[in-house]
């Protein structure tokens, strides 16, 4: 599966963004998928998870309540909402296959986004 994110930019804090993830290949609906993100200096997190039906959905706990992961299987793409942005949620976000917890699976380009105090 070949992965191509898309729909970051620079938003001021308390902003939305959405974000989606094209994925070539049949097999996108039969994984569970995840968003992903690095900020400069850390370690890449997991922001959010969506099992391959849709549901089962996982957020970590600072974007809870603000961030809705989703994904349209007819399209082979996943999504990520985000609003009331905060400036710590500056990064490049990525999507992923989540195998086992982890991601899994070659990383695309990923897309940046910003969040201006």
């Amino acid at each position: 599966v070949q992965l191509v994110e898309s729909g970051g930019g620079l938003v001021q804090a308390g902003g939305s963004l959405s974000l989606s993830c094209a994925a070539s290949g049949r097999s996108f609906s039969t994984y569970d998928m995840g968003w992903f993100r690095q900020a400069p200096g850390k370690e890449r997190e997991l922001v959010a998870r969506i099992m391959w039906y849709g549901g089962g959905t996982y957020y970590a706990d600072s974007v809870k309540g603000r961030f809705t992961i989703s994904r349209d299987n007819d399209k082979n793409t996943l999504y990520l909402q985000m609003s009331s942005l905060k400036p710590e949620a500056a990064a490049v976000y990525y999507c992923n296959i989540v195998w086992s917890g982890r991601p899994y699976g070659s990383w695309g380009q990923g897309t940046q986004v910003t969040v201006s105090s």
